[in-house]
Formats: structure tokens, C-alpha cells, sequence
């Protein structure tokens, strides 16, 4: 099935030689400004915020970039487009087994995941088979035991905000197979964790004969922030602080996913020097929640003017530290 080609640097607002850091500066600035959290027109900015963030997966992965490359710059936005034979990205979207019917086919595409029919085929995941149990034990059940197979299952991506890993959300999720669309209500739970895998029973292939269904299950992709990276149930936040503020300490607000907490920074604060605000990270099953990890940057100007020049000439001559022993 044909699925609309996705340009991610234009996307992004990037060059196709751009480097990490381009991509990761446009990605933050993107994200800051179509997340749904701040934006007027929440619907549009989901969308948006989806698309970025689909683009960045893909553009920020050494590897997931690579293949992407590989099927060349010249399709364009809007196009059809078909993975070219044997492309080794190509991941999802085909499951192909004996339900009764050897070599029976079958295509599926999901929605409602955040992710776009053109990522599901390419680094998607796959659907799994998982055959079920014979009823009877010699030749002569062999046909009653053809009749009576359990459908297969099917797995796919799902991208959780962190604001849902944090309060949990109701998401409408389709699979489209060849000839008909469903759609289930899935509950994300509180706490979701990167790689987990929500089970939705008896939604997957139907069973043969009678045959119990088949289950859908749809691994958690946390997606990404402008504002934090996520360490198990920890938040990491950076923050950007000038060599005063980190020599003679100061009040700062920094980010949490419920508004902005003021944090003290102690006078001779090291550069990479990381400050814990307890349980302001993700929630934890037992009842628990992760921290926040402010880890600091501390940032020098690139150019400063005459004036400011002589204070810095001043405080060198004045300052008995000696960073070299």
C-alpha cells in the first residue's frame, strides 16, 4: 500500500548535511512553539507537535538516519511512495502466515499512534504470529484442529507525551486491515515507562474456527521534549547559567511538567554539576515519583563590549583563582 513520502528536514527547517546540534536546536525551538500545552489552537499544534517529533526520531537516531538517506533525496513532499524491494528499513505493515490458507496475507496500518503510515512502514514494528494449540492429539482431529486457531497478534508504536506518562490518558487507536477499520479506546496509564508494551485483549487477528482472538499490543515511544530528557522515572532538565550566577549563587525557575519551581544555586557551582528537586519526575507504579535532575551549563559570551571587557581584565588581575593548580 502506498503511503504519503515524509521529508523530515523540511520538516524540521534543516538542511539534509545538517549536523546533531542544527537538528537539535531546530527541534527545540519547533517543539516550544507547537506544543500543545502552550499553543492557542491545541488541535492543529498536536498534529504539528507529532510531526516534529516523528521527524526527530528518525533524523536524531545514527541509524534510523542512515537508512532514511539511503532511499535518497529525490522524492518529494506529497508524493506516493513504496519502499524500494528488499530496502532493509522496511519494518512494518505485511504479516504473512498460515491461518488455514497457506501463505495467507494480510496488511494492517495503525492510527491514532502519533506516528505517520509512512514511519509505521518503514520503522514500525512488526505484527507476530502466535499459533494456537491443536484440540486434539492424532489424524483424526487434524481438521477440527485446523479449524480451531487462535488469531494472530498485532504490535505497534504508540507516542506518549510526557504529560500523559505523568497523568495518563484515554487514546483512540485504529488498525486498518485490507478490508475493514477498528477502533479500540486504550487507557495509558500513569507512569508508562520508554519500551513498555500496553496489551489490548482479544484485539488482534480473529481466531480460526472458532479460535480465540489474537491480542493488539502497542509499545510505549515517549515522545520527545523540548525541556527534558527521561532517565527511567527521572526528568533531566539542562539549565544555561552565566559564570556570576554560578560563582556567587542565585534563585532561578526551571521547567516541571506541572509549571515552574524556583531552585537555589549554591555559590561555586560547577559546570556539569547536577542539582536533584525530589519527585518532580514521572510517577512510579508504587505510589512513587522520579526526581528532577538539573544539570548545569554554564554559558560565557561569545563577544562582550569595551566596557565589560575592562571589568573581565580587572577581575583577572584581581582573582586569586587558579583553575590549573
Amino acid at each position: 500500500m502506498p503511503v504519503e513520502y515524509r521529508d523530515y528536514y523540511e520538516i524540521l527547517g534543516v538542511p539534509r548535511a545538517a549536523s546533531e546540534e542544527e537538528i537539535r536546536k531546530a527541534f527545540r525551538t519547533l517543539a516550544r512553539q507547537y506544543h500543545p500545552d502552550v499553543a492557542k489552537n491545541k488541535a492543529a499544534a498536536e498534529e504539528k507537535f507529532k510531526e516534529i517529533n516523528e521527524a526527530y526520531e528518525v533524523l536524531s537516531d545514527p541509524e534510523k538516519r542512515k537508512k532514511y538517506d539511503a532511499l535518497g533525496a529525490g522524492w518529494k513532499q506529497g508524493a506516493e511512495f513504496r519502499p524500494p524491494p528488499g530496502w532493509e528499513g522496511v519494518r512494518g505493515g505485511r504479516w504473512t502466515g498460515d491461518t488455514g490458507a497457506a501463505g495467507q496475507e494480510f496488511e494492517f496500518h495503525f492510527g491514532g499512534t502519533g506516528f505517520s503510515d509512512f514511519f509505521e512502514q518503514l520503522f514500525g514494528s512488526t505484527a507476530r504470529a502466535q499459533a494456537g494449540r491443536r484440540r486434539g492429539g492424532g489424524p483424526a482431529d487434524f481438521a477440527e484442529a485446523e479449524l480451531a486457531e487462535r488469531g494472530r497478534d498485532l504490535e505497534g508504536d504508540i507516542l506518549v507525551t510526557l504529560e500523559e506518562a505523568s497523568r495518563g490518558s484515554i487514546r483512540s487507536v485504529s488498525v486498518r486491515h485490507e478490508s475493514r477499520t477498528e477502533t479500540y479506546q486504550v487507557k495509558v496509564p500513569a507512569g508508562v515507562t520508554e519500551g513498555q508494551r500496553l496489551r489490548v485483549a482479544g484485539r488482534g487477528g480473529a481466531g480460526v474456527g472458532g479460535g480465540q482472538a489474537g491480542d493488539l499490543y502497542l509499545r510505549v515511544r515517549l515522545a520527545r521534549h523540548p525541556d527534558f530528557t527521561v532517565e527511567e522515572h527521572d526528568l533531566v532538565h539542562e539549565l544555561e547559567l552565566a559564570p556570576w550566577e554560578a560563582v556567587l549563587g542565585t534563585s532561578v525557575p526551571v521547567p516541571t511538567l506541572d509549571g515552574s519551581v524556583n531552585i537555589k544555586i549554591p555559590p561555586g557551582t560547577h559546570n556539569a554539576q547536577k542539582l536533584r528537586v525530589r519527585g518532580r519526575g514521572l510517577p512510579q507504579r508504587d505510589g512513587g515519583s522520579g526526581d528532577l535532575i538539573v544539570v548545569i551549563r554554564i554559558e560565557v559570551p561569545a563577544q562582550v563590549a569595551a566596557r565589560e571587557r575592562k571589568l573581565w581584565e580587572q577581575l583577572a588581575r584581581e582573582s586569586s583563582f587558579k583553575p590549573r593548580g
